[in-house]
């Protein structure tokens, strides 16, 4: 009778468990794996377990950003997928555009594994090595920029970096832990990108790392130095100077006085060297922000900033001996008296070699010098100086160049140095009178020479071959060997 009995208490429980929702033998939902196929049943997780991760709320705002992350750390082939074909890559892009509104409005700190994530993420997609294809040399302002394909997701990746390195909730101390050196100087060679939008984007990211991590502005500095040392007597070819110039002109105006010795070297090293590459139209207005920022901080670097000029002042380029002569008097309006007098004779024996130059804009803008104001005081003040010096040039052009314009100028100027100072033009004038009879008495001399010697020739009648007799020598050509 207990047997009975305790045959239908289990033949009950069994039916009660079948239809349970706490049953061992419930069929769980079917779940995705990596490939996509249904889970056995067999393969099902434990009921609670399941329960539980199943359960609203039960991850940590940790895990969910960590595998945010881990999903943006795919690299997708943009030229062998061609764009937004696939949609892992949309679904890559929305993850990354919802990290940007996460960090955007995140009000808690991100712990240390959440920055260490997001770091990680940022070099799996932004530090590659670039096509060398793409770097044609004698790259200039009318080559039409590249856009690089990848552009997509790219752009989220800076924005999101931009958003983390401005955030309030990001521990700079722990940040540099992560985006330590070694990432600033990957960051910065992603400045030779052919990308325009790229560098832009770069722009933002380097002015924001230089202000908010300050242990690592000494490495900055030095690393772009060096890249401006490769671009200037290396590579001759780097597409971010013009952005790094523009960084570091808002740099540059926020260093305190007395500037110190290693931004002094800075100018002189990294700075002006940047006017020799022929490429310095692309980037010129940059870099002659950047030094009139350092004259303004110490108006006496102003003669080494010309003394730097003349150094690498162009021979045959007419298009950028325009371009130094706007730079130089850019320079010169910021140039004191005392400043001015310690260059003016390598200054004005360059100007008057200008202004004497053929191609006619070179000559026109030499003389547009004697139109600024603050210009033209400097050099009636040391006029005794600076009129027998370009005089010879002023003369020349009056009389022989073949433009008219700069003719007309040249005139201009020789009166307002008449009216400045008639007795020194006078001097200078018979000086250069005198100084021309001598340079035609000298030509003379060398045409008769010339003449004399070639009447000779002609009538010494030349037989066989011509040599040259080497007389004995009385020592051997090697010497003993010491015994």
């Amino acid at each position: 009778m207990w047997k009975q009995f305790l045959g239908k208490i289990s033949q009950k429980s069994l039916k009660s468990g079948s239809g349970g929702r706490g049953s061992p033998l419930q069929k769980s939902p079917p779940s995705c794996g990596a490939n996509g196929a249904k889970a056995e049943l067999r393969a099902s997780p434990p009921p609670q377990a399941s329960a539980v991760a199943a359960a609203p709320g039960s991850e940590t705002r940790e895990d969910v950003f960590l595998r945010k992350l881990n999903v943006c750390c795919v690299v997708f082939d943009f030229a062998a997928e061609r764009g937004r074909d696939s949609p892992d890559v949309e679904r890559k892009r929305q993850v990354l555009v919802s990290l940007v509104d996460c960090v955007s409005g995140a009000e808690e700190p991100l712990t240390e594994a959440m920055i260490s994530a997001c770091v990680r993420m940022f070099a799996i997609n932004l530090f590659r090595v670039f096509p060398p294809k793409l770097h044609s040399g004698g790259a200039t302002d009318e080559d039409e920029p590249f856009f690089d394909p990848s552009w997509y997701h790219l752009q989220v990746v800076y924005e999101l970096l931009l958003r983390f390195v401005m955030s309030p909730v990001v521990d700079v101390k722990v940040a540099r832990k992560y985006m330590d050196n070694s990432f600033i100087s990957r960051l910065l060679d992603l400045f030779d990108s052919d990308d325009p939008r790229e560098r832009e984007c770069l722009k933002a990211v380097l002015h924001r790392i230089y202000g908010k991590f300050m242990g690592n502005r000494s490495f900055i500095r030095k690393a772009v130095s060096n890249i401006f040392y490769r671009f200037v007597f290396e590579a001759d070819h780097y597409n971010g100077i013009a952005e790094l110039l523009e960084v570091f002109g808002s740099v540059i105006s926020g260093f305190a006085k007395p500037l110190k010795e290693e931004h002094k070297l800075f100018l002189w090293k990294a700075l002006i060297p940047l006017h020799k590459p022929k490429t310095v139209g692309v980037y010129l207005p940059q870099l002659t922000y950047c030094i009139t920022q350092f004259i303004e901080k110490e108006p006496k670097l102003t003669g080494t900033v010309i003394r730097g000029l003349l150094k690498y002042w162009p021979v045959t380029n007419s298009q950028k001996e325009m371009m130094f002569l706007g730079e130089l008097e850019e320079v010169l309006e910021l140039t004191e008296m005392a400043d001015f007098q310690k260059c003016v004779v390598p200054l004005f024996r360059r100007i008057a070699q200008c202004l004497n130059s053929s191609h006619f804009q070179v000559a026109e803008r030499a003389l547009f010098l004697w139109n600024n104001k603050h210009l033209f005081d400097l050099i009636s003040q040391n006029r005794q100086v600076i009129l027998p010096i370009i005089y010879p040039a002023l003369e020349r052009n009056a009389r022989w160049h073949w433009n008219q314009s700069v003719l007309n100028v040249t005139m201009n100027v020789r009166k307002m140095f008449f009216d400045m100072d008639e007795r020194l033009l006078l001097t200078c004038e018979t000086n250069f009178q005198a100084e021309e009879k001598r340079r035609a008495a000298s030509e003379e001399r060398r045409r008769l020479v010339w003449e004399r010697l070639e009447r000779n020739a002609a009538f010494q009648s030349v037989t066989g071959d011509i040599g040259f007799a080497v007389p004995p020598t009385s020592a051997p050509l090697v010497a003993p060997a010491m015994t």
